[in-house]
């Protein structure tokens, strides 16, 4: 029986209370499927930042190492900083962890209604491969004059020959394994500098996937087929500003933010890789018990796929399957009335 040593960040607003939901599907699916797991709760995020002056303790970094996967909830809250939720916590997290493979999958459940008309359940099926650990959203640049008339903002994107190749041959891998069509987002014709780069890098990739059709297609458009035709996308692989403002768009035209699951994959898995659902810490109905835990259950699945327990992976996916398909527990995002432990309830119960 394979053991599995999780670390647990439930941090902010709901994501305590989705993180309770899905730890329980996943122990549950676990124990049908031969495999255990520890959760070890470490208490940062807002509260601990305003108790401690730190978002993590100084030995945090090293104490996540020890662990086979991190389990991670949400960050941030209306009283403190994103500077220091965002970016002392979330976003070092992928660099130093060199997770550099964000993937957001987007799929259009049975029982759940798109706001695009007339979409069929499973006709939005797409992965989106983010670059996660550089480009638009690298901390490079600073502030000139602060608070006077000249005040000027430098913030530099940064553009890896290494970071846009492995973002890419990653999606290419996956593309293979799934109906071998990807879909490259670029805005080549404004960003003449780093999206060339990520142009020339993509191009010769596919040289080494002759068995997968390639397109490059301009954020902007891609926004626009997001919509107007999503289930003409596959595997799509973008930059990390790119795919992180596309893939709430990809959430919300299958039905809700609270579907969406995602994972920053470190491959080599020389550090631990980081599972959380894209939905954030939603101040405004943390508390009411209403959030919808889906979305972590799913995020809960691709941690599974990652510590190599396909079965257990495929009960939690399932049972998700089943209690949308049946309607047996729906929360409020999807026009229903369950609570937060109702739906998990109705995945543990569905978990086979």
């Amino acid at each position: 029986m394979a053991n599995h040593r999780i670390a647990v960040i439930a941090g902010d607003g709901i994501g305590p209370e989705v993180i309770d939901q899905a730890i329980r599907g996943v122990d549950a699916a676990g124990a049908k499927h031969g495999a255990t797991f520890e959760w070890t709760r470490l208490p940062w995020g807002s509260e601990f930042y305003k108790k401690t002056g730190h978002i993590l303790p100084a030995d945090g970094w090293e104490t996540l190492k020890k662990y086979d996967a991190i389990f991670f909830g949400a960050i941030g809250s209306p009283d403190v900083p994103d500077t220091v939720t965002v970016h002392e916590l979330l976003l070092p997290m992928r660099r130093k962890f060199d997770q550099y493979v964000n993937l957001r999958p987007a799929y259009l459940f049975d029982g759940v209604t798109s706001p695009l008309r007339d979409k069929a359940p499973g006709s939005i099926d797409m992965h989106v491969y983010r670059e996660n650990t550089e480009g638009e959203y690298a901390p490079i640049g600073g502030k000139l004059y602060e608070g006077t008339p000249a005040e000027t903002a430098i913030q530099t994107s940064v553009f890896t020959r290494r970071g846009c190749e492995r973002i890419i041959r990653a999606a290419f891998e996956a593309a293979r394994k799934r109906k071998k069509k990807l879909t490259s987002i670029t805005k080549s014709n404004a960003l003449v500098y780093g999206m060339t780069l990520w142009d020339e890098v993509a191009k010769a990739v596919a040289k080494e996937y002759p068995d997968v059709q390639m397109s490059s297609l301009l954020v902007d458009a891609a926004a626009m087929d997001f919509v107007r035709k999503p289930e003409v996308f596959d595997v799509v692989v973008a930059s990390n500003l790119f795919g992180d403002i596309l893939t709430d768009l990809s959430a919300m035209v299958t039905g809700s933010v609270g579907l969406a699951s995602s994972a920053n994959i470190n491959p080599e898995r020389t550090f631990p890789s980081m599972f959380e659902p894209v939905h954030g810490s939603a101040p405004d109905i943390a508390g009411k018990g209403i959030a919808n835990p889906l979305a972590a259950v799913l995020s809960a699945a691709l941690m599974m796929d990652h510590l190599k327990e396909p079965a257990t992976a495929e009960s939690l996916r399932n049972a998700v399957k089943l209690v949308l398909g049946e309607k047996r527990a729906m929360s409020p995002d999807l026009g229903g009335k369950a609570t937060t432990v109702q739906v998990g309830d109705a995945v543990m119960a569905a978990v086979a």
